[in-house]
């Protein structure tokens, strides 16, 4: 398995492989560059097909982690890690510890966080391995709700280029997925009016979204045949490729979700197809804004103001890929690359 040529190598710092032969822990944390402060990016756990699947995984991650705090003024790098295994079967004490161990043993280059399928229970056992961790409860804790109002947000902003006004009244959106913070996105939309056609695996969260939203439940394949305004990915990275472009209708992706295309050429495709995509580690930069004011001290007026922030920086995305006529995520990369650049020249002049 090639590292230096995979496709999505990106001059990334240090990629570490962890094995714990006690407990099966199976993990890979990939820092991407350190140039504004420590690398810091959650953990998640999935039942990966593979080990190369979970590397590319991580290196994507990685490098939107940096570009993510870049543009949201943080003082951190970027850098994830990723566990291979079932999270309804693998987890332990031991398991965690072992982790934790691996997370310490980099010295404080990598700052560990909550994931997919990773709760602050779970690294509140890596805290007791190592001190570089941040969402712990009783500090920052829970990133989601900030996740999810920076998403809302994002999604006015896009609402304004888009449709000529960031009023959501009316809109009809499709949220794809349910978990703490597309629940907390969709309840956002529907409280400002907007039409709501949602799904998910977890058919609780379906049906309270019905009950206490007014939503249209459809299937999780359905989703991408929804005659709406707004595709909104919460859940898992890749739903935007070749196969289902043929069916979203909407003129607007904007959601939570990571890696929420399956190729960087599907910016530009996005871009011919004249629909306009708020780039996903712009839009969910409220999760690391949050777990940074832990580990930035940052004050919750402070915090607040960053989250909001977001609005702010997608509005300069979508205006510049304008008047540039150029893909929004292009541009996104631009501006970070940018920050990164000026920060290197400070660091070494």
């Amino acid at each position: 398995m090639a590292l230096f040529e995979h496709k999505e190598f990106d001059n990334h710092e240090q990629v570490v492989f962890c094995h714990d032969k006690v407990t099966g822990l199976k993990a890979i944390i990939a820092v991407h560059d350190t140039t504004m402060g420590p690398a810091l990016g959650g953990t998640r756990m999935w039942s990966y097909a593979n080990s190369e699947e979970a590397l590319t995984d991580v290196l994507r991650l990685s490098r939107g982690m940096t570009y993510k705090s870049a543009l949201a003024g943080l003082p951190l790098g970027g850098g994830k890690a990723v566990i291979i295994g079932d999270a309804k079967k693998d987890k332990s004490e031991a398991f965690f510890k072992a982790y934790g161990r691996f997370v310490n043993a980099l010295g404080g280059k990598y700052i560990t966080a909550e994931d997919v399928n990773i709760r602050t229970s779970d690294i509140a056992i890596v805290a007791t391995e190592t001190a570089y961790v941040a969402g712990t409860e009783g500090k920052a804790g829970d990133p989601s709700p900030h996740t999810a109002e920076g998403t809302y947000l994002g999604l006015k902003a896009a609402a304004k280029h888009a449709f000529g006004s960031e009023d959501l009244s009316g809109l009809r959106i499709a949220v794809q997925g349910l978990g703490a913070v597309g629940y907390d996105f969709a309840e956002y939309c529907a409280k400002e009016g907007a039409k709501l056609v949602v799904c998910d695996v977890n058919q609780e969260a379906v049906d309270r979204a019905v009950a206490e939203l007014g939503a249209e439940a459809v299937s999780i394949d359905a989703i991408y045949d929804a005659d709406v305004d707004v595709y909104a990915p919460c859940a898992l990275g890749a739903t935007i490729n070749d196969e289902t472009l043929k069916r979203i209708k909407a003129k607007v992706i904007a959601g939570s979700a990571n890696n929420q295309l399956a190729t960087p050429a599907h910016d530009k495709i996005l871009k011919d197809m004249g629909i306009l995509y708020a780039p996903d580690y712009v839009i969910n930069a409220g999760g690391v804004i949050h777990v940074c004011s832990e580990a930035a001290n940052f004050s919750f007026e402070e915090t607040a103001a960053r989250v909001k922030a977001i609005y702010n920086t997608l509005d300069k995305i979508f205006t510049r890929a304008t008047a540039e006529n150029r893909p929004t995520g292009e541009i996104a990369d631009e501006m970070a690359r940018e920050i990164l650049a000026k920060k290197l020249a400070e660091k070494t002049a």
